[in-house]
């Protein structure tokens, strides 16, 4: 189930807001900019699903999406938690950093926990199966997958070639708890 959690930036165990009311969650992450949806596919869809299926299940939530925004690619990546190369892919985003544009994701199903750094506050937010989130560029956030990936997620680029990490060199993303799905809060 999705959560978002508030934090000042220098009390990471004391949440100034944790909810996982949807709407509230919409609310309080628009004040930053974030956009929080929650999406239904058409026809079901299951891991391991060819891409095709899974993008036409969301077909009409995704041209939405692609004709407000101008987004020029969309793919679907899926991450197993039997991935040989899981423990390097978690680890690649875990560090603070920003891309030069959106970052919008969809989960089709698993889950990811997305940290945002926006002036003195951090803001969590567990994203679950039905979630799309798209967080701004240049905003200063950091990603986890978790110790055991398991997700489908549909990913929206502006250019062809996808986005670059900025790292921003603070050690922040080090002083939350990272990343263990299902657990309690």
């Amino acid at each position: 189930m999705s959560r978002l959690r508030i934090f000042d930036e220098n009390a990471p165990d004391a949440p100034l807001l944790s909810t996982r009311d949807h709407a509230e969650m919409a609310r309080e992450l628009k004040k930053i900019g974030v956009d929080f949806e929650q999406w239904r596919a058409a026809e079901p869809v299951a891991p391991g699903d060819p891409p095709e299926k899974i993008m036409a299940a969301y077909r009409a939530d995704i041209d939405r999406l692609v004709a407000e925004r101008g987004f020029k690619t969309v793919d679907v990546v899926s991450i197993a938690p039997d991935h040989p190369q899981r423990e390097a892919m978690r680890t690649k985003f875990l560090d603070e950093h920003f891309h030069k544009e959106d970052e919008v994701r969809f989960f089709v199903a698993g889950s990811g926990l997305f940290t945002l750094h926006v002036d003195d506050k951090v803001y969590e937010i567990e994203c679950t199966q039905g979630d799309l989130i798209a967080v701004p560029d240049g905003t200063r956030h950091w990603f986890d997958m978790g110790p055991e990936p398991s997700f489908v997620a549909i990913r929206f680029f502006t250019e062809p070639d996808g986005w670059v990490g900025h790292f921003t060199g603070t050690d922040i993303a080090r002083r939350f708890p990272r990343y263990e799905p299902g657990q309690a809060g």
